[in-house]
């Protein structure tokens, strides 16, 4: 394998890029590293850090889509933007690639290397309005994503949120989920569309 590592950007010169291409419209980012990048470097030796580097770029240049924005921000750690993307269009799809990089180990010098990745994901709407906000909120859910043990996607929550299993019992989330199945929608989509219909209602 050809070692391909993309160069270091500045968050800052990100976020200005992806504001001339997306001037304010919906937008999803993620922030993501490696888990136990480190640890591996000094288990297996930078040769074999610089090739698993190398896989995790490509990986992610190679599955994202035409109109992603992707800046290396450092060693192991990217930034993405997806223009007109929701946070959970973006969970699906960066979901999909952490799945393939845990599925398919980086060989060097006859050892098979498994490597994982955490994604923080927010968006505009709902989460934040400034672009450089965006990408606050989503190392905030980076940081949830690694401590509730890695190897996932995790969407930024607000502290002022509260979870739907608060105020719904049970059975209704069980009829929520079932509904969700039926019609290949998340629940939060449906749970939105209904509080647009309410709103509308009592306008």
């Amino acid at each position: 394998m050809d070692t391909h590592i993309e160069p270091i950007v500045e968050l800052d010169d990100l976020v200005a890029r992806i504001d001339q291409v997306v001037a304010g419209g919906p937008l999803a980012v993620a922030m993501t590293d490696l888990d136990g990048f480190l640890h591996l470097n000094e288990t297996y030796g930078r040769d074999a850090g610089d090739r698993v580097l190398a896989a995790w770029a490509d990986t992610l240049t190679g599955s994202l889509p035409d109109d992603a924005i992707i800046g290396r921000l450092g060693g192991d750690e990217f930034a993405v933007a997806l223009p007109g993307a929701s946070s959970e269009n973006a969970l699906i799809l960066l979901d999909e690639i952490r799945s393939h990089l845990a599925d398919h180990p980086v060989e060097h010098a006859g050892t098979e290397l498994t490597v994982s990745a955490t994604f923080g994901v927010a968006s505009r709407p709902p989460h934040a309005t400034e672009t450089s906000e965006l990408f606050r909120c989503a190392d905030e859910a980076l940081a949830r994503g690694k401590a509730e043990g890695g190897g996932r996607v995790a969407i930024y929550v607000e502290e002022k949120m509260v979870l739907k299993s608060n105020y719904y019992s049970r059975a209704s989330l069980a009829r929520l989920s079932k509904l969700a199945g039926r019609l290949n929608r998340t629940e939060a989509s449906l749970l939105r569309e209904a509080l647009d219909d309410l709103f509308r209602k009592l306008r």
